[in-house]
C-alpha cells in the first residue's frame, strides 16, 4: 500500500497557498469544492438560491430530477444494471470501458454534482482495481459505492464487505479457518475504518482475518457465508471479545463478522479518520485539530449520517477560507467537459485521454486509491495541455460536438467574457484575461483562433486549480 506523504513545498510555492482576490464570492467558491466544474447555468442557480439552500439541494440530491441522464446512461451502457451471471461473458475492455465511459458522462451532465464529488471520493477510500476483479467492478460501483455514497457510512462500509469485487481484490475468497487470509482484514481496519493511527495492532488484524473466515464467493461471483470455512473460536478486535460457538451454529455466525464491522464503524478513531479525509479532500491538505474536532463530532452524534458530515464540512466559513486546492487529471477533465458545454451522447471517444492524464479511474492497483496531493500530479503539465487541445476540437456530432459560435457571435472581447462566465464563474484574473484576450486578438478572429484560446483558457494555471 502506498502511504500518504506530508504535502511538501513544490516549485517555490507550500502546499496551502491562498485563492486568487477574484473569487470573491462565497458561493461560487462552494461551487468550485462542490461540483464537478463550474457551468453558467449552475453558477446562476447557485446565486439565486443562495449558498444554504444550495447546498441542502444537493445534499437531497435524489429530489433534483436526474431521469434525462440516467435514461441515457441505460441506453448507452445497458450492461450496467446486469447481475454477475450476465456480466461474466464480458470481455475486459468491454468492462473498463462502460465503468470509464459511465462515470464521465454521469460527472460531466448529472445535476447531482455534490454526490458525484463524494461517489469519486468513495471510488478512492474503497479503491478496487478492475484489472483483477474484472466484470464484478460493475456491480460493486452500482451497489455499493453508488448507492451509499451520501448514506449512513455504517451501510456503506457493510455493502462494501458483502461486496464480490471487494472479497475477490483483498482475497478474502481465499480465506479460510486454518488459513486466515490478512488483506481484506488489514485494510478494512487501516484504509475504511479506524485508520492507521486508529489503535489496533498487527493481533488485531490476524484476529479480525479469523472472524471473517467464511465470507467469500459462489458461482459467478456472488457473496456466501460458508460456514465450513469460518473459525468457531474465541476472537478479541480492539478490545472487543467474539465468544466461542459450537460449528452447529452454521450460517448464523456471520453475525460475528457483522457485530465487529459495527464495532469499527462505530469505533471513535473511524470519526477522526473519515472527518480528516473528508476536510482534505474538500477544504485544506492540513485541517487543524478544531475542525476535525468538530466534524468528528457530527459523525459520531450523528452515527455517519453522511449528508449532515458533509454538511458540516462544507461549511461558508471554512470553504470562503480555504486554500487552493489543484485538480487530479479526472476533475480536469470532468470541469473542462463542463465549461465546454458541449453535446454529448457518449464519452467513449474521450476515455482515451485518462490514460496519458495519469488517471485511468478504476485501474489504481492499490487499494489506497489515486493520490490526493499535489506532489502527485504537478509534475505532468504537457498532458494537460494536449488535452486542453483535444477536447476543443471534439466535433463529432454523434459523441460529442464542441460548438464555438456562441463565441464567434460578437467581439474577441465579449468571446473571452463568455470564457470568463462559463470556465471562471465570472471571476477570471486580470492575468488570465490578459493572456487570452492577446492571444485571440493575435490573429483571425474565426472558428480555429476561438478554440485555441478556448484550449489556452483550459491550460491556464487558473483553471488548474480549484
Amino acid at each position: 500500500v502506498q502511504r500518504e506523504r506530508p504535502p511538501v513545498d513544490l516549485f517555490g510555492f507550500n502546499a496551502a497557498i491562498a485563492a486568487p482576490a477574484e473569487w470573491a464570492n462565497p458561493t461560487v467558491r462552494l461551487l468550485r469544492r462542490a461540483t464537478m466544474g463550474l457551468t453558467d447555468a449552475d453558477v446562476a442557480t447557485a446565486k439565486a438560491m443562495g449558498y444554504q439552500n444550495w447546498l441542502q439541494s444537493q445534499l437531497d440530491y435524489t429530489r433534483i430530477d436526474n431521469a434525462a441522464v440516467e435514461a441515457q446512461v441505460a441506453l448507452n451502457w445497458p450492461n450496467l444494471s446486469q447481475p454477475p451471471e450476465a456480466l461474466f461473458a464480458l470481455d475486459f475492455s468491454t468492462v473498463v470501458s462502460t465503468l470509464q465511459a459511465q462515470w464521465l458522462y454521469r460527472a460531466i451532465l448529472s445535476p447531482h454534482q455534490l454526490y458525484e464529488r463524494m461517489v469519486e471520493f468513495w471510488h478512492d477510500h474503497f479503491n478496487i482495481d478492475v484489472s483483477k476483479v474484472g466484470y464484478l467492478a460493475i456491480p460493486d460501483d452500482r451497489d455499493v459505492i453508488r448507492k451509499y455514497a451520501l448514506g449512513k457510512f455504517s451501510d456503506l462500509v457493510k455493502a462494501s464487505s458483502k461486496s464480490p469485487a471487494m472479497l475477490a481484490y483483498l482475497d478474502q475468497n481465499l480465506s479460510r479457518v486454518g488459513a486466515p487470509n490478512q488483506n481484506y482484514a488489514r485494510e478494512l481496519l487501516e484504509l475504511h475504518t479506524v485508520g492507521v493511527n486508529g489503535g489496533y495492532t498487527q493481533d488485531d488484524v490476524a484476529e479480525l482475518s479469523r472472524v471473517l473466515t467464511g465470507w467469500t464467493l459462489q458461482g459467478r461471483g456472488n457473496f456466501v457465508f460458508n460456514p465450513t470455512l469460518h473459525d468457531f473460536g474465541t476472537k478479541t478486535v480492539m478490545g472487543m471479545t467474539v465468544p466461542a460457538t459450537p460449528t452447529s451454529t452454521g450460517a448464523a455466525a456471520i453475525a460475528e463478522g457483522e457485530q465487529v464491522i459495527d464495532m469499527l464503524c462505530n469505533h471513535p478513531s473511524t470519526a477522526t479518520f473519515i472527518a480528516t479525509k473528508l476536510l482534505k479532500w474538500f477544504i485544506t491538505p492540513e485541517p487543524t485539530q478544531q475542525q476535525i474536532s468538530t466534524v468528528a463530532g457530527v459523525f459520531r452524534a450523528t452515527k455517519g449520517d453522511l449528508k449532515l458530515v458533509v454538511r458540516a464540512v462544507l461549511n461558508s466559513g471554512w470553504v470562503t477560507s480555504a486554500p487552493l486546492k489543484y485538480k487530479r487529471p479526472f476533475h480536469l477533465m470532468v470541469s473542462a467537459m463542463r465549461s465546454l458545454k458541449p453535446a454529448i451522447a457518449s464519452t467513449v471517444s474521450i476515455l482515451s485521454q485518462l490514460t496519458p492524464l495519469g488517471q485511468p479511474v478504476y485501474l489504481w492497483e492499490t487499494p489506497d486509491g489515486f493520490p490526493d496531493l499535489i506532489e502527485y500530479w504537478a509534475g505532468a503539465i504537457m498532458p494537460r495541455w494536449q488535452f486542453a487541445s483535444a477536447a476543443v476540437n471534439l466535433r463529432a456530432a454523434t459523441a460529442i460536438n464542441v460548438d464555438v459560435a456562441a463565441y464567434l457571435a460578437g467581439t474577441s472581447d465579449a468571446a473571452v467574457d463568455l470564457m470568463n462566465t462559463n470556465f471562471f464563474g465570472g471571476e477570471m484574473d486580470l492575468a488570465t484575461r490578459t493572456s487570452l484576450l492577446t492571444y485571440l486578438r493575435g490573429g483571425t478572429f474565426n472558428d480555429t483562433r476561438v478554440r485555441e484560446t478556448l484550449s489556452l483558457a483550459i491550460a491556464s494555471e487558473s483553471f488548474q486549480w480549484y
